[in-house]
């Protein structure tokens, strides 16, 4: 079966414009595609570096949000782009195009996650690294946690991302520890897909922790849409926030 799609207002998609934002965009290439990434530096000595794959709808200021909040708590933070310079999908259609595109080659996934990462490091982040991903993004995140092929990246988070496992596919006792943030009433991603990822993981004795946030649905987190919970979207980013203190250190006080 293939991940489950984001749906989210328009509202989200524009909630934050670019005059609202902390970092900067950073325009990059991959063989002869142009990419633009979104780069927010941390505040003060960063203590590692938080990669961030977008929804379905690529990257928007939802993910420019998320990484000015990481930087603002001490981590260097680059949201990564899969789809090209200017290509932000608004029909449904176009989305899923887009993302089918991406299960369909999942060579091409790997290759433009791993791009991302490392013009996150070309651009001057810290060197360890926590990705996290949201819908679609959390999809490629785990992705990128079978393949074993990101170096110094020492963990991995998923919110009310696609959790099937391809065939032929697998994770090694080796991947770093992996976050789940799942909703309870997600009915895009049942709680028997959460059971078998559980089961996979613990088979390869990979460390992992899953958080299930009962009356959540799908894109829980995403804020300014009908289907964003507060209490869930807060619980899952103090989840994330314990896996990056236990992987890159503690984050900046706050003022």
């Amino acid at each position: 079966m293939r991940p489950a799609l984001c749906t989210v207002t328009a509202l989200a998609s524009v909630l934050f414009t670019a005059s609202s934002q902390a970092g900067e965009n950073v325009d990059y290439r991959v063989a002869d595609e142009d990419f633009t990434g979104y780069l927010a530096a941390a505040e003060g000595e960063p203590r590692g570096t938080v990669l961030i794959v977008h929804d379905w709808d690529g990257l928007t200021g939802y993910e420019r949000q998320r990484a000015d909040m990481l930087a603002a708590a001490g981590y260097d933070a680059f949201a990564i782009d899969l789809y090209g310079s200017g290509n932000r999908p608004v029909e449904t259609a176009a989305r899923k195009a887009e993302t089918a595109a991406l299960y369909e080659d999942r060579e091409r996934m790997r290759e433009l996650t791993l791009a991302g990462l490392a013009q996150a490091r070309t651009s001057g982040v810290a060197e360890p690294t926590v990705v996290m991903g949201y819908c679609f993004g959390g999809a490629v995140i785990l992705e990128l946690a079978r393949s074993g092929l990101a170096d110094q990246v020492v963990g991995y988070a998923t919110f009310h991302g696609g959790l099937d496992t391809p065939e032929g596919q697998s994770y090694s006792s080796g991947t770093p520890p992996i976050l789940i943030a799942h909703g309870g009433a997600d009915s895009s991603i049942d709680m028997d897909q959460v059971a078998a990822l559980s089961k996979e993981l613990e088979a390869a004795e990979v460390p992992y922790q899953i958080e299930v946030y009962s009356g959540a649905p799908h894109a829980f987190t995403v804020f300014g849409s009908d289907r964003y919970r507060e209490q869930a979207d807060q619980a899952s980013w103090s989840a994330f926030q314990d896996l990056l203190m236990q992987t890159l250190g503690p984050a900046a006080p706050e003022a």
